[in-house]
């Protein structure tokens, strides 16, 4: 059973990997189009199309993978949401899981379509016609063809929303940093726990310890919340 799933998981991606090269092409080099094999998230990247993110073949998932990761099976296509790379890039992008036959997440088929000329050119109809708006602030998401390097990104983000270095957290602040590393499907990735610590210069049992009571405390408040919605 398992060598049958085995062999259907690489039809499905062989049967694809045409189709990256093809949407990409329809849409021009403002399109890149990535598939992924999530049973080896350090290399997930099977096939790319285009350069939007930098992907490169045999690099790594990027957080939004590490977020389907995280909801496992019950992951659900996340369609035409708009994000920030590092350098600013804006992008429109759409994540598609890929199932076997028995329903289970293996990889994904992502759409990243550069639109930063086509909202400069709005914001610039909009100032002329004297109805622009505020831009709304849009989440930056970290690409990155090394796993290590995205994961050490999110926590250095996450940092830099707190007030100063690990030693200066409060309890609270600890927790949220790992509730929303946890949250952001970080630690679905082997080894991240690890890396985490060391990135934090605390221990192996320390990290653990914190990621088990920002856990609990998400678990607890989530059954706060819906038994008093009962």
């Amino acid at each position: 059973m398992r060598e049958t799933l085995t062999a259907e998981r690489d039809a499905i991606l062989a049967a694809l990997t045409p189709v990256v090269d093809g949407i990409a092409a329809t849409f021009g080099p403002v399109c890149e189009v990535v598939l992924h094999d999530y049973r080896n998230p350090e290399k997930s990247v099977v096939a790319v199309a285009g350069s939007v993110t930098g992907r490169e073949v045999g690099g790594a998932m990027s957080e939004i993978g590490m977020r389907v990761l995280s909801h496992g099976d019950e992951a659900a296509d996340d369609l035409n949401y708009v994000t920030r790379t590092r350098n600013g890039t804006l992008v429109k992008s759409s994540t598609m899981v890929l199932r076997d036959s028995t329903g289970a997440v293996f990889g994904a088929l992502c759409v990243n379509v550069d639109v930063s000329a086509v909202s400069q050119v709005h914001d610039l109809l909009g100032a002329l016609a004297g109805v622009g708006a505020a831009p709304a602030e849009l989440p930056t998401t970290t690409f990155g063809n090394d796993i290590d390097s995205v994961v050490d990104a999110l926590v250095d983000a996450h940092q830099s929303k707190q007030r100063g270095s690990w030693a200066e957290l409060d309890r609270a602040e600890r927790l949220e940093l790992f509730g929303g590393l946890d949250t952001r499907g970080v630690f679905a990735v082997r080894g991240a726990v690890e890396q985490v610590a060391a990135r934090l210069g605390i221990s192996r049992a320390s990290a653990y310890n914190y990621l088990s009571q920002a856990r609990a405390a998400r678990s607890a408040a989530s059954g706060t919340s819906a038994g008093g919605h009962a």
